[in-house]
């Protein structure tokens, strides 16, 4: 496996993750010959830190809700969904010995709420599938790009230097730009651009956001790294798009991040790129109205301190009381309208996504324009792509795996379909 003497394959699938373990599985299922390639010591990397606080498989909302998370991309990743659902999601799951559940929220987990068991035997049952044919792993081996104008002649950095793979097919699965370390770089972009494939720029999602000025000593000091719990958040965006949602997030030393963010870190993103900031309004108390809120800032308080007062009738203490602090002039606490109208609408402003690599996943990559409804590049026949390599993005709660899988499964079959000339 030379650049002397180059292996030969029907198929090599390049990216270890969910989308190119999946579409390996379509393919060695179907007695296909498959050599995986990634570039990382072991398997599924960025898979196993994804299920350190519970691995999320899917979400188990209704079909419509579920496309919707999708955004702009939410038709053409509704067809992939057709193939590949949340149920498919839970039945391969369970084909591999892992049960799974749905918890309070509706997120779909394993039954043991662990990444590794599931890998172990995914990566089992890809070895030693039931046609025969095992998947062939080749780790620390790099793409570099191809090595010749056609698109079959693989080159690679191995651990014993340079290697040329001659394939038929090719599934490109090379995940986005986040978590570098854990082998998600972003540095197929400029091979991809340079065969002429549309590729839009990869950017953070979700994210964190750096708050405008920055925290101060004191605020960053005393509660970097708690959250609020129970607040909701509304934003509506330069080109009038509104968001409302409640849930919870977390301060960092520099700004904001954590579930509720992320579910509308695309809309604080662009508004960011296209104007310079963007702006949230934060509810402390999201359960209580507004006018309950005025009456008990306003019910008098005696000898009590205003922050004993705030704690005692509105249960407002801890970080809920710090960023209030931190955001309001001195002179907003002596008016009781002002203070009620803050508790209820805090404006935070941020005015920078945390840089990409932080971020849980990306948006961005191969345009969909580019493809065809099977994922093979319009520009390199016999080329396909799948996972987060793709120009989608979702928030957490089941989805970026859901379609990382769903676009390994439609890749899969476009390759079978493809080399069986149907």
């Amino acid at each position: 496996m030379t650049a002397e003497n180059p292996l030969s394959t029907p198929v090599a699938v390049i990216g270890g993750g969910p989308a190119g373990l999946m579409a390996a599985q379509v393919l060695c299922d179907a007695g296909m010959t498959v050599h995986l390639f990634d570039a990382m010591p072991s398997i599924g990397r960025k898979f196993l830190l994804a299920g350190k606080g519970g691995l999320n498989l899917t979400h188990s909302e209704g079909a419509d809700t579920f496309a919707g998370r999708y955004g702009a991309r939410r038709a053409v990743i509704e067809d992939l969904l057709k193939d590949f659902d949340s149920s498919a999601v839970r039945a391969w799951a369970l084909g591999l010995g892992i049960t799974s559940f749905v918890g309070s929220s509706g997120r779909v987990f394993p039954t043991d709420m662990k990444a590794a068991p599931l890998l172990r035997a995914w990566l089992q049952r890809l070895r030693r599938p039931a046609s025969g044919v095992g998947v062939q792993f080749h780790m620390r081996h790099r793409w570099t790009g191809w090595a010749d104008g056609t698109g079959s002649l693989l080159s690679f950095d191995g651990p014993e230097g340079p290697v040329q793979v001659q394939a038929q097919a090719v599934v490109l699965a090379l995940g986005g730009g986040s978590w570098a370390r854990l082998g998600s770089n972003g540095a197929w972009v400029p091979l991809l651009s340079a065969r002429g494939v549309a590729v839009a720029p990869l950017l953070p999602a979700n994210c964190g956001f750096d708050i405008q000025g920055g925290w101060s000593e004191h605020f960053a000091t005393r509660f970097a790294g708690q959250p609020f719990k129970s607040v909701a958040i509304t934003l509506t965006t330069s080109h009038g798009v509104h968001f409302a949602r409640k849930g919870e997030f977390v301060a960092t030393a520099t700004g904001i991040e954590g579930s509720l963010v992320y579910a509308a870190s695309a809309l604080l993103r662009d508004d960011i790129i296209q104007t310079g900031s963007a702006t949230l309004h934060l509810d402390l108390l999201p359960d209580m109205a507004a006018e309950r809120v005025l009456a008990e800032v306003q019910h008098p308080r005696g000898s009590r301190s205003l922050s004993s007062h705030l704690k005692s009738r509105l249960h407002l203490d801890g970080i809920k009381a710090g960023i209030l602090h931190e955001l309001l002039p001195k002179d907003a606490f002596n008016d009781p309208v002002r203070l009620a109208q803050a508790i209820k609408a805090l404006p935070l402003t941020v005015t920078a996504a945390r840089p990409i690599d932080e971020a849980i996943s990306t948006a961005g990559g191969v345009l969909f324009e580019a493809l065809t409804p099977e994922l093979m590049l319009e520009a390199m026949p016999g080329v396909f792509c799948a996972g987060e390599m793709l120009d989608w993005e979702a928030p957490t709660g089941g989805y970026l795996l859901q379609a990382c899988f769903a676009t390994g499964w439609r890749a899969g079959h476009g390759v079978l379909r493809r080399l069986q000339g149907k």
